[in-house]
């Protein structure tokens, strides 16, 4: 199990750190908490010691904590490092190079990947002073996620809030992906790209609607991994519980009517990402009111009259048949339950896809959760060149993991634009 050193900064974001602690592990990463003397103002060590399992570490001169775990050893010990909330405090010894608390010391003496969120007034984040840490620290290789505009706790609005702990946990695990998973590989600058995600609701009446199990994690973690390797995207999802990912365009439908309309509103785009469970069928008519089970017959309710059910628009078959807008690239999911790449590859030739992502989504894939509903996948990865199929299997990661593969994958296929000085050429 990979393991992230958590490092909590003194800041009103700390309050966040024990929920931000849960998103990991259920990344399923090891977490161990710093705690800054600080940070120790908003949330005490006993809360983080029992949301990670671990002991939690906060003194630099403490002689039992450096025999047992000094600083050096908490270093190497970890796969990667998270700094949430990064105070302009602490972005600053960073920058800067001093030592002179546990956090600090820790952090000067690690040769691993470190990833800072940043979390401060508005006024500090825009002070000359922190905005040339941030340049320092860009330029010595740590990750920045955030801030984000929002209300401040002192009353004023700005850029300066810490990225939600979702956020910054999905973006923590695609950095511990496999070799040639990380999204921050890829490089989609001006590329447009269109993703669908979640599920539709087709009604039946005011009260009832067909539907499917999709939660839409799979998408918006796509689309959030996109707009990171600086893709325009424009993500259109059915109904799920889920917050907008971070720099993504968003527009939400409810049927599959609906997000044909949205798709072809928003053509023509480089690339489109359809992982949107689409209902295949609709009820013909949804009643004005709500049905009701009918009159007793013999001490029985009578059931109502079947639904007449009628074929949805197949929106990635429309696509992939498009003489005009079609993507360049037209990537299709395939969710299946048996002989999943015979189904998958039957799928990329009948909808005229470029790439298929196929996924088994039965509910004994032994994917804890299920692969609908759940926080992991595991993928098959479709292609054709020449006429022949090429085929990748990937084991089982987290989505976000599985989201920062396609962007890779997808930076691969695409010409840079930066680097042609035009709209660059599709491989």
């Amino acid at each position: 199990m990979q393991r992230v050193l958590l490092i909590i900064g003194g800041g009103i974001a700390a309050y966040k750190a024990p929920e931000l602690v849960r998103q990991l592990r259920a990344q399923g990463l090891a977490v161990r908490c710093l705690l800054t003397a600080a940070a120790e103002q908003f949330v005490s060590p006993l809360s983080l010691a029992s949301v990670s399992g671990d002991k939690v570490y906060k003194n630099l001169f403490d002689l039992t904590e450096e025999a047992e775990m000094g600083h050096i050893q908490l270093s190497r010990d970890a796969d990667i490092i998270l700094v949430a909330p990064a105070t302009a405090d602490l972005m600053a010894k960073a920058a800067q190079g001093m030592a002179n608390d546990l956090a600090s010391t820790t952090l000067l003496a690690t040769d691993k990947k470190i990833i800072m969120a940043p979390a401060m007034n508005v006024r500090m984040w825009q002070h000359e002073a922190t905005q040339r840490n941030l340049a320092q620290l860009k330029k010595d290789g740590v990750s920045i996620i955030g801030p984000e505009n929002g209300d401040m706790a002192c009353g004023e609005f700005g850029p300066g809030r810490m990225s939600e702990p979702q956020d910054i946990a999905a973006e923590t695990a695609a950095l511990l992906a496999p070799n040639n998973t990380r999204a921050e590989a890829a490089d989609l600058t001006g590329r447009k790209i269109l993703v669908t995600a979640g599920p539709t609701h087709e009604p039946i009446d005011p009260v009832r609607y067909i539907a499917n199990r999709s939660s839409g994690k799979q998408g918006y973690a796509i689309a959030a991994a996109l707009a990171a390797a600086g893709a325009e995207v424009h993500l259109i999802s059915g109904p799920t519980a889920l917050d907008a990912p971070l720099g993504a365009q968003m527009t939400w439908v409810e049927t599959a009517r609906d997000m044909q309309a949205a798709v072809e509103a928003h053509l023509p785009v480089d690339a489109a990402v359809m992982t949107a469970a689409v209902a295949d069928w609709r009820p013909a008519e949804c009643k004005a009111q709500k049905i009701k089970k009918g009159q007793k017959i013999k001490d029985k309710e009578r059931a109502p009259a079947p639904l007449d059910l009628v074929e949805n628009p197949d929106i990635l078959a429309t696509l992939g048949a498009a003489k005009k807008n079609r993507p360049a690239l037209l990537v299709g999911f395939a969710a299946e339950t048996e002989d999943l790449e015979t189904h998958a590859l039957a799928k990329l030739q009948k909808k005229n896809c470029d790439w298929i992502v196929a996924n088994n989504v039965a509910l004994d894939s032994g994917i804890e959760g299920g692969v609908m509903g759940g926080d992991a996948n595991a993928v098959t990865l479709i292609s054709t060149k020449d006429a022949k199929a090429e085929i990748e299997r990937f084991d089982i990661m987290s989505k976000h993991a599985v989201a920062a593969l396609l962007a890779t994958r997808m930076a691969a296929h695409f010409t840079p634009i930066e680097k042609t000085g035009n709209k660059g050429k599709a491989k």
